[in-house]
């Protein structure tokens, strides 16, 4: 006992505090924000689930439905931009989505390099947890956004051309998007201070339409793949983009119940309202496919699945169980349409369908939640919002289905434009296809200089 007391004894010299001095800790300790364990357990499970979307899960998706001449320079597509990405995003990114700014974009040198971010929670987005927690989870929707793009354009597009293409989209797109939607003061940004409320609780505009109009014009411009849609270009392999599917699904339950920022009764609403659309869009759309073709394919119902996850992204946090249902009805037949008729009609050549999936998807999904988006199920929505001193309920209605509106035509503008001036400038840089040489022997060889089989 008294070898043990010695420390103690040791450090007597020291004076202790005086009463004024521990009540002024008292104060500072009860005054400062509380991290809440589990509910940081949950956002760094849900960060590592939005993750595994990307590697392996958009990876396999992705790679299994191009010929085999490209698949490893289709995966890469996605795996060079978990380091690209992850770094403009500790740079700057971060800051340009959620530092102070105005209500188009923060300040990109509030967090340069994280400065400052760190333990303590950032109580405007989520009060609960550390901010390094938040950036990380916010992190990796930054990732597969511009992923989702590559679907487009694949099988045709230079790799250095893609490179640049990436960089210049996410800073003068996917950044200043975040944070008019989900940034402090953003234009959009219904819970802190924006002008025009869209609800979107987990990326319809910032993620799904962005990136899928950005990839219709790409494919546009860009042009079709040699020989299509005179020569069939098959899935080379059906089975990794099965694996591919399942990791998603898995994946956007951290997506969509992670956006809630903590493990309360909210996340769970929003964890049933994700898998039940994807049920219903899988259904509605192999049923159409099963009455129009004669056949429900595996690889329909897997696009199914993933339109339906899509088109619920924004609406997961604001809808019921049945409704969230019927959101997914509606996504399925509609992203099936748009794939097999719309596609056809257009002539356009996007070769993994990103624009017919995630744009068509989430337009319904956000439209569909201006009509039918709950108090019950998210009071903050009917308490939170003030226009001109007065809280204005944002409830499915005609006013709210304005406000979706607005905020998906903005993205949609913003996406395309900004898109086709990137990609004129990075054609006069760089040059955007390959030539027809090298897309004939595929791009595995020819930008890699690898080869996904050896036989």
């Amino acid at each position: 006992m008294a070898a043990a007391m010695l420390p103690l004894l040791d450090h007597g010299a020291a004076a202790a505090p005086s009463l004024e001095q521990r009540v002024a800790q008292l104060e500072a300790a009860e005054a400062a924000p509380l991290i809440n364990n589990g509910d940081n357990a949950w956002m760094l499970i849900s960060t590592a689930l939005v993750l595994m979307m990307s590697a392996p899960g958009l990876i396999l998706f992705y790679g299994g439905l191009v010929r085999s001449k490209n698949v490893l320079a289709t995966m890469m597509h996605t795996l060079v931009l978990m380091a690209v990405v992850s770094a403009l995003w500790m740079v700057f990114g971060y800051s340009m989505a959620f530092g102070e700014g105005n209500a188009f974009c923060g300040d990109p040198r509030q967090y340069f390099l994280l400065h400052g971010v760190g333990g303590p929670p950032n109580p405007n987005y989520a009060g609960t947890i550390p901010q390094t927690s938040f950036m990380l989870f916010q992190m990796m929707f930054a990732i597969i956004t511009p992923a989702l793009i590559s679907g487009a354009v694949a099988e045709r597009i230079r790799f250095s051309a893609y490179l640049l293409f990436i960089v210049l989209w996410v800073t003068t797109v996917y950044f200043p998007l975040c944070h008019m939607v989900w940034g402090a003061g953003g234009w959009f940004n219904w819970a802190l201070g924006g002008t025009i409320p869209v609800l979107d609780f987990a990326g319809g505009t910032v993620v799904h339409v962005s990136s899928g109009v950005s990839a219709l014009v790409a494919a546009i411009m860009l042009g079709k793949r040699m020989g299509y849609p005179r020569e069939p270009m098959v899935p080379h392999n059906l089975v990794l983009s099965l694996i591919g599917t399942g990791l998603l699904w898995v994946g956007w339950f951290g997506f969509n119940a992670g956006s809630a920022g903590n493990a309360g009764a909210l996340a769970s609403s929003a964890f049933a309202a994700t898998h039940f659309s994807a049920v219903a869009a899988a259904l509605s759309w192999a049923g159409l496919e099963w009455l129009l073709k004669g056949k429900p394919s595996v690889l329909g119902i897997a696009s199914g699945m993933v339109a339906g996850l899509a088109t619920i992204t924004p609406a997961s946090g604001f809808v019921t169980v049945p409704t969230a249902f019927g959101i997914g009805l509606c996504g399925g037949a509609t992203c099936y349409l748009a794939v097999t008729k719309l596609k056809a009609w257009l002539g356009y050549d996007d070769a993994l369908d990103v624009f017919g999936v995630h744009g068509v998807g989430s337009t319904v999904g956000l439209l569909l939640l201006g009509w039918v988006a709950s108090p019950a199920v998210n009071g903050a929505i009917a308490t939170t919002y003030q226009a001109g001193g007065h809280v204005i309920s944002l409830a499915g209605g005609l006013a709210q289905f304005k406000n979706q509106l607005i905020g998906v035509l903005f993205t949609a503008t913003l996406a395309a434009g900004a898109t086709f001036l990137i990609l004129k400038l990075v054609d006069a840089v760089v040059g955007l296809r390959l030539s027809a040489e090298d897309e004939h022997s595929g791009l595995d060889l020819t930008q890699h200089g690898e080869s996904a089989y050896n036989d």
